[in-house]
């Protein structure tokens, strides 16, 4: 920053109040003015949501000690995984409306410090590990009120600390313009197939669209191999249910078989995977694989149901899988295991589907799709390039480096 002299270096619980929030205990259910509290899943990094949001009682004194204010700081206590330990968010909303659980610590900034300032220090601990290294690990690890307390913070002049929050604002707002493109380029997506699959919605198929059952063009549904996976990526890669997203294969977390698989097994340009097991939300996801690796595999948590070419594209098919309505239709045929739903696949196969005869027709669909998947992708890799240059930025705008 070329200020060095002018930092000072301060525990954070001397300039500010740190204070841990109420205990959910079974009295607290019954007892005192039943208000509204937040907790770990309600503090997102820089935001709040108050989506879900429970109740307990607090008596007259307790709602004086744990009662919000605007730019309270909320910061989670505990978390499973330890990366997230500190996850923190501004409150923004009326005082005195809502309180907060002891799974989360409250700094209340005093006249030295900005709020944003703070939690833009805060951020940049979490994303350095400074949170991780204090935190106490068991099965969740938990910051401490105390250990928090008694971290060192860079304190700058009031001038310095809003200059810095007005640059981090200013390259957030351009990340925040870069995801609402994304979002509406999702939604005009969505319209696109929704008018093209109308006939799904239909009591009856328009002049030239079939309705027939998908397994008189999907003859046979292949389950992937059953091999414990591990992660040397000596052996040959194997795509999982995680490795489905929006349409697409996702190879960024692999393992690996450590067997030789058949070559019936590895997958072929323009298979389609189905996530035939996962969470209600994520069963019947469907890929197309696009050769994205030179040999890959697939977990028997997927199935591939290839189609008749010469009828029904590939591409169609997985277009027609992710459709809201086929989703409806997949999960009210899916059967609840233990915290998983599966989806048998030859039920699935039973399903009815709608298509255009003309394979030109199926392709224009797809292709019409796919220019807008071209614009997301486009605009997802500039958003991750404008992450990466925040967290550099942030690094040099803050101190790079904690005093503990």
């Amino acid at each position: 920053m070329g200020r060095e002299a002018e930092i000072r270096w301060v525990p954070v619980g001397e300039l500010g109040e740190v204070r841990m929030g109420k205990q959910l205990s079974p009295a607290s259910r019954n007892s005192g003015t039943q208000l509204p509290y937040l907790r770990v899943a309600n503090v997102y990094e820089g935001r709040i949501t108050y989506a879900d949001v429970k109740y307990m009682g607090f008596s007259a004194s307790e709602q004086v000690t744990y009662a919000l204010r605007p730019g309270d700081i909320l910061l989670n206590e505990g978390q499973e995984n330890l990366g997230m330990v500190g996850r923190s968010a501004i409150y923004e909303g009326a005082p005195d409306t809502y309180y907060f659980q002891n799974t989360l610590i409250r700094f209340r900034p005093g006249p030295e410090i900005l709020p944003q300032y703070a939690q833009a220090v805060f951020v940049n601990w979490r994303r350095q590990g400074v949170f991780a290294n204090i935190a106490e690990k068991t099965s969740i690890s938990h910051l401490g009120g105390s250990r928090f307390a008694a971290l060192q913070f860079p304190v700058l002049p009031l001038t310095d600390q809003q200059r810095i929050v007005n640059i981090l604002t200013a390259e957030s707002d351009l990340e925040r313009s870069v995801e609402e493109s994304i979002a509406k380029n999702r939604h005009i997506r969505l319209g696109i197939l929704l008018a093209a699959m109308k006939p799904i919605t239909q009591t009856s198929s328009p002049t030239g669209w079939a309705r027939i059952p998908l397994k008189e063009i999907v003859p046979f549904a292949e389950y992937g191999i059953s091999e414990a996976l591990v992660n040397d990526p000596g052996g040959m890669p194997v795509l999982r249910m995680n490795n489905i997203n929006e349409g697409q294969p996702d190879i960024a977390d692999l393992r690996y078989s450590p067997v030789t698989v058949p070559e019936r097994l590895q997958l072929r340009h323009r298979d389609v995977l189905f996530n035939r097991t996962n969470s209600i939300e994520h069963v019947g996801k469907a890929a197309l694989w696009g050769g994205e690796l030179p040999k890959a595999t697939f977990a028997s948590y997927l199935v591939r149901l290839n189609p008749d070419k010469n009828r029904l594209l590939p591409e169609y098919l997985v277009e027609w899988l992710q459709h809201p309505l086929i989703r409806q239709r997949v999960k009210a045929i899916s059967t609840v295991a233990v915290q998983q739903v599966n989806v048998n696949p030859t039920r699935l196969r039973e399903l009815e589907i709608d298509l255009p005869v003309s394979l030109g027709e199926q392709a224009r669909i797809v292709q019409a799709l796919a220019a807008c998947d071209e614009q997301i992708r486009h605009e997802q890799a500039e958003l991750a390039k404008l992450r990466q240059l925040a967290l550099g930025l942030a690094d040099n705008l803050l101190v790079d480096k904690v005093q503990t």
